[in-house]
């Protein structure tokens, strides 16, 4: 295989949508992450089913590497569809017509993701949210930046997140080619699950991912106490 110098940043790997470092973290409960059958628990199998359909997303030219060559795939296929007359070049018209494409989606997922707060919000569905539901909700959003972040400003942000991944595709890429193979990328979800699930009970609860959560920030905070 040919190799390409990369960085291994979500921008080069990711290819816009979170990250193949978000794939392999993505292993909470609930509706629309890694817990499919809805039990409050995460499996292997479960893990590995959602992750290997984030691998399929991300690797855009189904080489089954996720590497540069992912990138310049995606780009390719995006001027492609905005140059709708397909004369190999995009006129301001299509431009225009592109950029509001892509506001449209954006703002169709800013409601979709306005509805979900907002459902949150009214917790005894009566249609409306009142001002003891939203002080609670506040309540619950600080305890939650406190547990996550440990008060630390410093921690929070999308650059920590970009260093996870960074970090978490580094540690996948075993061989040291600059790129992720699907082997790879399987074997670095299974060692995740396996560092998780401290009981091996074969499968992640809520308790687990808390004290892994808790281990991730003893550890930043560690780094940042060496440096």
């Amino acid at each position: 295989m040919k190799k390409i110098t990369l960085t291994l940043s979500a921008a080069a790997l990711a290819v816009g949508i979170g990250g193949a470092g978000a794939a392999m973290a993505d292993h909470h409960g609930g509706k629309g992450k890694a817990d499919a059958n809805g039990d409050g628990v995460v499996s292997l199998q479960e893990m590995k089913a959602k992750s290997a359909e984030r691998f399929a997303r991300l690797d855009a030219n189904s080489d089954g590497v996720l590497n540069a060559e992912d990138r310049t795939t995606k780009r390719a296929e995006r001027f492609a569809a905005a140059d709708t007359n397909n004369d190999g070049e995009l006129s301001k018209a299509e431009m225009a017509a592109a950029r509001e494409a892509r506001n449209a989606k954006r703002e169709e997922r800013r409601a979709k993701r306005a509805e979900k707060r907002f459902a949150r919000l009214d917790s005894d569905n009566s249609g409306g949210v009142s001002q003891a539901e939203m002080a609670a909700a506040k309540e619950t959003r600080k305890a939650r930046r406190g547990e996550r972040h440990g008060g630390d400003r410093a921690a929070r942000g999308g650059r920590r997140g970009g260093d996870r991944m960074m970090r978490m595709m580094r540690r996948a890429d075993t061989n040291n080619d600059q790129a992720v193979s699907r082997a790879e990328f399987d074997a670095a979800i299974e060692a995740r699950f396996t560092r998780i699930d401290a009981d091996g009970s074969g499968t992640i609860t809520a308790e687990e991912r808390k004290a892994a959560r808790e281990a991730r920030r003893a550890q930043r905070q560690e780094r940042r106490g060496a440096r």
